[in-house]
């Protein structure tokens, strides 16, 4: 499972990371590193691994420091200092992580970490250093109490922070500030399983049943939600003692519409639990993410819980069912990002607040690729800002053979995953780039369809980027990737950097032929099978390139730590 911690510092501090053997299933252990057992004791030196300056309240109540002790130490004699005052830490025997504040009662709210007081310490939000001591020179006096401190030779850890933002921690050894609260999940892989595959809006009834059929709980995670008959599905499950729960992004692009306040009152009114997430201090600047999970299975998708996507109605998009660890990682997902202080119920939300009218989808579109059951060899998921980026940029790099994409947008020429495409081409992987041409996009597309097909042509390279022409949808709104016809992306991961660095975004990918050969046949429609492939100019690469391909090793799909 991942390695998950609900509340504050210790979401980005306890994790373990996945091991990158791509052989065996990656789960990641639930216990953090200094409380597994070992046959020796460490001989490591406690840490300072957290800083916490700028509290978002009155007179930065509530402020900490996060000492990490890897064995057992007596704190008798032990000091934290800043650049103006030194406290001494309580006479007390700890292990692991603990928080020490001036003000504990505070803490404890922000933390699940063991907390203890400090008499005085106040910590700079322009920044300081922190420097954790113990006592290395004992002198008595005459009363038998004095006791003097060395303030060199005494230091075990020290630690700099300059401008600290409200809200946010410091971590020393990623050198970042993160928002409190914020998780760190690694990427995790379960084993083999079967998943069922389906793109919209070619069978939209997939989620429909997936959620029809739940009997214990619905855990639904969007960005925006206007479907009304998704939403009679919730009303109704909860009507037959099922534990449902929603949350949606409280400021989507454009604002809350009516349609979805209408929703949402309605989910509210009939006992659903519904919550927005986000707000001047959210952890994250949009949740993007879209998926459900019904009883121990979970639907992960490229669209929205509205008419357009769900209701089939507009865009093209991909979707895959999966179960088992899964599953159980998406939960752990839902739970840690509703367990933050950044959730608000929806009905105090939308207390005095007025919403934007919208017209919903209601174009119908024939079903020419139906869902299908397939065996998968192992799922991985991927979250952003935690590690989608770094996964999907492994994926890219390990691509074989080819590399197919199809994206409502691309960032630029400059993002990282358009880069790692291109550098694909270069090593002789063929690659294909279909992206959206709505209106919204198309000018910012255009510009890096035009770039990536002038690199083709002046290199002689086995690259292809176009925009779509619609055929049986509306447009594009799927964030798919096919790597050697056997990776599989599906989520709500797009190819910009706010994307992978700033929002809440889920993906999973899928390893399998039978996965990848859906997927890839629903690409090649869409790109249009009929046409060349490959660009002029590869005929020169092909030439210089069949001898050299000879030695060049495959490459192994396998995840950056």
């Amino acid at each position: 499972m991942f390695a998950k911690v609900a509340f504050a510092a210790l979401l980005v501090l306890a994790s373990v990371p996945a091991s990158a053997t791509p052989a065996a299933p990656i789960r990641t252990a639930r216990t953090p590193p200094e409380s597994a057992p070992s046959a020796l004791p460490s001989t490591r030196l406690p840490t300072i691994v957290a800083v916490y300056p700028n509290p978002v309240a009155m007179d930065d109540v509530g402020e900490f420091v996060v000492v990490s002790f890897p064995n057992e130490t007596n704190l008798s004699g032990w000091t934290l200092s800043d650049d103006e005052s030194t406290a001494r830490l309580p006479a007390r025997t700890v292990s692991g992580r603990v928080a020490f504040s001036t003000a504990p009662n505070r803490t404890e709210s922000l933390t699940p970490l063991r907390t203890l007081s400090l008499s005085n310490l106040s910590l700079a939000n322009s920044g300081e250093t922190i420097t954790l001591r113990r006592e290395t020179t004992v002198e008595i006096d005459e009363s038998g109490e004095a006791t003097e401190w060395n303030s060199t030779r005494g230091r075990v850890d020290s630690v700099r922070y300059v401008d600290a933002p409200e809200g946010e921690y410091w971590r020393p050894k990623a050198e970042e500030w993160r928002p409190l609260g914020a998780t760190n999940f690694s990427i995790s892989r379960s084993g083999a399983t079967s998943a069922r595959v389906f793109v919209l809006p070619d069978d939209p009834e997939v989620p429909v049943e997936t959620l029809r059929n739940a009997n214990r709980r619905i855990l639904l995670a969007g960005y925006s939600f206007t479907s009304r008959r998704i939403a009679d599905l919730l009303v109704a499950a909860k009507n037959r003692g099922v534990n449902v729960h929603v949350v949606v992004d409280d400021a989507p692009v454009g604002g809350i519409s009516n349609r979805e306040a209408t929703v949402l009152d309605g989910l509210t009114r009939n006992g659903v639990t519904v919550e927005v997430i986000g707000g001047e201090r959210g952890r994250y600047d949009f949740h993007h993410a879209k998926y459900a999970i019904a009883d121990d299975e979970a639907v992960v998708m490229t669209e929205n819980w509205k008419p357009a996507g769900v209701g089939g109605h507009a865009s093209r998009g991909w979707g895959v069912v999966v179960g088992g660890d899964a599953a159980t990682d998406l939960r752990e997902v839902f739970v840690a990002d509703t367990s933050w202080n950044d959730t608000v119920s929806w009905a105090d939300f939308r207390r005095g607040r007025t919403f934007n009218p919208v017209t919903p989808a209601n174009e119908s579109y024939p079903t020419r690729f139906p869902a299908k059951r397939v065996s998968v060899d192992s799922v991985d998921v991927l979250t952003a800002p935690d590690n989608a980026e770094s996964g999907v940029l492994s994926l890219l790099r390990s691509a074989n053979d080819s590399i197919s994409v199809q994206q409502m947008t691309a960032g630029g020429i400059d993002q990282p995953f358009v880069r790692a495409t291109l550098a694909a081409a270069r090593r002789g992987v063929e690659v294909r780039i279909l992206l959206g041409s709505a209106w919204y996009v198309s000018e910012d597309n255009r510009r890096v369809v035009d770039w990536l097909n002038e690199r083709a042509d002046a290199e002689g390279l086995p690259l292809q980027a176009k925009l779509a022409r619609p055929d049986g949808y509306e447009k594009i709104h799927a964030k798919g990737v096919v790597v050697d016809e056997r990776h599989v992306v599906v989520g709500s991961l797009n190819w910009n950097n706010h994307s992978a660095r700033e929002n809440r975004e889920v993906a999973v990918v899928l390893h399998g032929d039978a996965a990848g050969a859906y997927y890839t046949r629903v690409f090649g429609a869409d790109w249009g099978t009929n046409e060349n492939t490959f660009p002029v100019g590869l005929a020169g690469f092909v030439a210089i390139g069949v001898a050299g391909a000879i030695w060049i090793a495959k490459r192994e799909i396998r995840f950056e730590r």
